[in-house]
């Protein structure tokens, strides 16, 4: 008599406990979770577990007691003084779940996938819910506090089970995922992101999925020009001209868009045909959008807006606006505290004075260098020191940054340069031949003499199994030698 999958489950559970002080529970698989659907008797109930958690799929299972049963962190581990495996969540439920078949557990205390409802449960069955080509849709779970006969509840849990998915079968398979339950899961993936290139295409995924329409485009600033967010896979056909149109659009139309939905905030159409679109909205209307929600994302001028968009008259409800200005939130929250670490990363590993990488990054660079054709590039600046004692440090500070851009100018696009010292630099090059090297280090003397200062410069190649703390006191004895030789110039070390 359910109407809903839901009911079903909850009948079922309520039909069970008049029969049984048992804890019991329902757990269907909703998205990438199983999560419980219906309950009793428990004052805890686990919401939700990893459908494939458990062991290693082969525990327990019908009729066998988990006490002499092999499994992956059980007491065999145990009995060798091992400590159990935990290389996957673990519960009982996506065990069986995972595996297809049922467990009784009689000593839940030798089980280390069992999750306690209940600090007196000593018992447990868990049975998979079947699907209509056999396949789990889902798991009953029992566990009592005193003696049961196991043997008979299980056949009657399997029997309950089974008329439980037929008819979960016939009303459609189990319960979609909600809006809200969808908005907890992009908030977690959203979080985990490592990049802001992995949290924008998390983002618009997201953006896309909470709302039901079709396409997600972010633009964000951060104090410079606007730009679009990352793109996410292989964008939909509206996604592409959206993209299209706004990049044609250019900067300031970007700019404008960010700034009305920051000034007015959050913003949709109602899915209503023959209205025009307003000026800075035309972009959007060229490539075809016919539904639009509009929200702002962080401060404006280092956030963004999202848009999205779908090509049907739709209209959008309240709640979805809601979602995608949780959803905004939430992207902000993550994309600040990436920024944040990136440059906290940057000022640790960076020069304060010249903004060039320091002794550390170096270190880590030269220590992957390769041999013969990774060049270490050694420079000092002449006469460094009388510019100090006769002008003061701020003047030295000046010079040091100066030479810094326009050394910086003179290497190609991959050369890297470090500031290793007060007045010493090193850049790690990848040459074909000691010859381009010094062709490079020369390059850098002559940037040098057009800011008005000379520098002196050793060139070393690392050998084959020298270790680069090796190389580099080569190029510095290089260095040194040009030091000797009148200063202003370059040298291959031997």
């Amino acid at each position: 008599m359910a109407s809903t999958a839901l009911e079903a489950c909850e009948w079922t559970v309520s039909a069970l406990a008049r029969y049984t002080p048992a804890t019991i529970s329902i757990l269907l698989q909703v998205h990438d979770r199983l999560r419980c659907v219906a309950a009793t008797g428990a004052w805890q109930v686990f919401s939700t577990v990893p459908p494939k958690a458990g062991s290693d799929n082969s525990g327990p299972t019908g009729g066998h007691d988990s006490a002499s049963a092999p499994l992956g962190g059980t007491p065999d581990r145990m009995k060798a003084g091992l400590a159990p495996r935990r290389d996957l969540e673990w519960s009982i439920a996506g065990r069986v779940y995972a595996s297809g078949e049922p467990a009784t557990i009689a000593d839940v205390t030798a089980d280390p996938d069992h999750l306690p409802a209940r600090p007196d449960v000593t018992t447990e069955l868990c049975v998979p819910v079947p699907g209509p080509a056999g396949r789990p849709i889902g798991v009953l779970d029992l566990q009592w506090s005193g003696p049961v006969e196991l043997a008979r509840w299980q056949e009657t849990a399997e029997l309950l089970a089974g008329r439980l998915g037929a008819r979960i079968a016939a009303l459609g398979g189990p319960p979609a995922e909600t809006r809200s339950e969808k908005l907890l899961r992009h908030a977690a993936a959203m979080t985990a992101a490592a990049t802001e290139w992995d949290l924008m295409t998390a983002a618009i995924t997201a953006a896309r999925d909470v709302s039901a329409l079709s396409a997600a485009v972010l633009l964000l600033t951060d104090g410079q020009e606007p730009r679009l967010g990352a793109p996410t896979g292989v964008p939909g056909a509206l996604e592409s001209r959206l993209r299209a149109e706004l990049t044609e659009a250019g900067p300031a139309a970007l700019g404008r868009l960010i700034a009305g939905a920051h000034r007015h905030g959050a913003a949709h159409t109602l899915g209503e045909a023959g209205h025009l679109p307003t000026e800075d909205y035309l972009p959007l209307a060229r490539a075809g959008a016919r539904t639009l929600v509009s929200v702002p994302v962080g401060p404006p001028d280092t956030g963004g807006v999202l848009l999205v968009a779908d090509e049907r008259l739709l209209r959008p409800d309240p709640t979805t606006i809601n979602l995608m200005e949780l959803l905004a939130g939430q992207a902000w929250t993550c994309l600040d505290r990436l920024r944040t670490l990136a440059r906290l990363r940057e000022q640790a590993s960076s020069d304060p004075l010249t903004g060039l990488r320091h002794t550390g990054p170096f270190g880590q660079r030269i220590a992957s260098a390769t041999p013969g054709r990774t060049a270490l590039l050694a420079i000092d600046v002449d006469g460094f020191k009388n510019v100090n004692d006769t002008y003061g440090h701020q003047a030295g500070d000046r010079l040091l940054v100066g030479l810094a851009r326009a050394l910086e100018g003179a290497l190609r696009h991959g050369d890297e340069l470090y500031r290793t010292g007060g007045d010493e630099f090193v850049a790690v090059i990848e040459v074909s031949r000691p010859e381009e090297a010094v062709r490079i280090a020369e390059r850098l003397t002559e940037a040098a003499r057009r800011t008005g200062r000379t520098i002196s410069v050793g060139v070393a190649l690392p050998h084959p199994g020298e270790s680069p703390e090796r190389t580099l006191l080569r190029a510095d004895q290089a260095l040194y030698a040009v030091k000797r030789h009148g200063r202003d110039g370059v040298r291959l070390a031997a």
